[in-house]
Parts: C-alpha cells; sequence; structure tokens
C-alpha cells in the first residue's frame, strides 16, 4: 500500500485532493508518530502504521468526520489544541479576533479579560500566551470547559487563564469588571442548518445555532449587559456571522459603544467587530 492510495480514499469521497494530501500528513504524523526528520532522512513506514492511517482514512471518507475530531487535535494560531465533539474546532477565521483583541490590550497595557462562550479555550489561551493580561473564559457547557481547562494546562497557562461555568454573566460577580470583552459566539441562525457542511454538524448544536432568525440573539444578550462589567473605556469585540455587521454595529452603539470598526477576512468578509464603552 502507499501513501497515494490512502489520499485517493479522501478524493473518492469527495475532498479536494490538496486538502486530502494534507490530512493524510497529519493522520500519518498522529497515527504513525512519522516526521520531518524521518522523512529526511528517507525512514520507510510499515505497513502495519499505514494500515492504520488507512483505517482513519476510511473513517474520515465514510463519516465526514471532522480530521480534527479524529486526531483529537486542531491547528490554531500555531498551536494544537485539544478539541472533541463538544467544542467548536478552532477556524482560521477566529484568528482575526484574537489578533486584533491582542493589539488592543497590548496597546492599552488592559490587565483583564472575559471570553465569553468560550468553548474549547483558544482564544482564552492565546490571549494569555501572548499578553500581560489574565483571561476569564466562561461558557454553559461542563463538557466544553473540561477541553478549556485541559489546552490551559497543556499551554502551562496557570493563572493566566481560568474558566467557570456561566450562563453569559449569570455567574460574573457584580464587583468583577474587565478591561477588555471578547466573543466567537453561535451565529448561526436555524433556518441554515440544513445548509452547511458535513464536517460543520459535528460541531455541538449549542456552539453554532441561535433560535431567532438573524442569529443575532447572543450579541444582543452580551451587548447589553457589556457596560456593567466593563472599565471605562474597555473594549468589546466579536466575531461575526455572513451578513450580521450591520445589526451587531447597531446594537452595540445603542448601548453605549462607540468608535465601532468593522475588520473583513481574506475573503473580503466582515468578520470582526469591535467598539469602545463611552
Amino acid at each position: 500500500m502507499l501513501i497515494t492510495d490512502i489520499v485517493k480514499i479522501l478524493t473518492d469521497a469527495g475532498i479536494e485532493e490538496n486538502e486530502a494530501n494534507i490530512e493524510v500528513k497529519l493522520l500519518i504524523e498522529h497515527f504513525a508518530g512519522y516526521s520531518l526528520i524521518d522523512i529526511l532522512t528517507g525512514k520507510k513506514l510499515t505497513q502495519e502504521k499505514l494500515e492504520l492511517v488507512k483505517e482513519k482514512a476510511q473513517l474520515r471518507a465514510k463519516t465526514r468526520q471532522p480530521i480534527q475530531h479524529i486526531i483529537g487535535l486542531a491547528d490554531f494560531m500555531g498551536e494544537k489544541f485539544i478539541v472533541n465533539p463538544s467544542v467548536l474546532i478552532p477556524r482560521d477565521e477566529t484568528e482575526f479576533l484574537v489578533r486584533q483583541a491582542v493589539e488592543i490590550i497590548n496597546q492599552n497595557n488592559f490587565k483583564t479579560v472575559l471570553d465569553m462562550c468560550t468553548g474549547s479555550g483558544c482564544i482564552a489561551c492565546m490571549i494569555a500566551k501572548l499578553t500581560e493580561a489574565q483571561v476569564v473564559g466562561v461558557d454553559i457547557s461542563n463538557e466544553a470547559l473540561h477541553t478549556a481547562f485541559s489546552n490551559m494546562e497543556k499551554f502551562k497557562l496557570f493563572n493566566k487563564a481560568t474558566f467557570r461555568k456561566s450562563d453569559i454573566y449569570d455567574k460574573i460577580r457584580e464587583d468583577e469588571t474587565f478591561d477588555i470583552i471578547v466573543s466567537n459566539p453561535p451565529y448561526i441562525p436555524p433556518q441554515l442548518k440544513e445548509t452547511i457542511q458535513k464536517e460543520v454538524r459535528f460541531d455541538p448544536e449549542n456552539a453554532l445555532y441561535t433560535t431567532d432568525d438573524k442569529g443575532i440573539e447572543f450579541y444582543e444578550r452580551i451587548t447589553k449587559d457589556a457596560p456593567k462589567f466593563l472599565n471605562k473605556g474597555g473594549y468589546l469585540l466579536f466575531e461575526l456571522g455572513l451578513g450580521q455587521s450591520r445589526d451587531v454595529a447597531e446594537i452595540m452603539n445603542n448601548n453605549r459603544f462607540s468608535d465601532i470598526k468593522i475588520l473583513k477576512d481574506l475573503a473580503n468578509i466582515d468578520r470582526v467587530i469591535f467598539g469602545k464603552l463611552v
């Protein structure tokens, strides 16, 4: 059996060839322990290890389960985060949110951050890693919080990133305030549920879908009470869903936020919005 045979398993299932090559490389690295040094030194893969990789590729092809769930890790901002079906798989678009948050924190010497709907903790962990701020990540899911805690341990961010169970601000104390609130909330309206990619359907529904037709209910809930928990001059940042920038800007403008800015991603889509508390 050749590696090209394993790639063909994925391409025959409708996975684009470049993506299939990348995924097979990830499978080989993870399940066969085959590193770049092995490649450079010409070390051969055993048939036993190739069979294991083939088995995992067949699972991917048959179920369309995301490769990140199969290997239990997802690349995000140059790091490998622990992921599983209880958390949203970190995506490239969210890097725009984190990089903007880091820029604002470092420019203003901010010290306290609240990461709302933290999921895997990837946003909280990277902000804690790249700034001097202390980050609190909250989520309503116990399973997600276990994953976030595992990632905090993995990156040795003790006392820099902490996590707690909270339904939005439910478990945030009244005397507890932050310099910045950041969130990648659920923003897919329920009517779009049947149109999303097969792989995305493996993500937890409570991290993807809203109950309203515009997908803006979490923006409204988070923004409405944000002034209670932000220090004066603090910032609120969101990742945006497709076509939601105008509605979210209006929500923020109606709740004491000014200097509202919208950033586009590499596909020229409005992806991040942020504003400063007046």
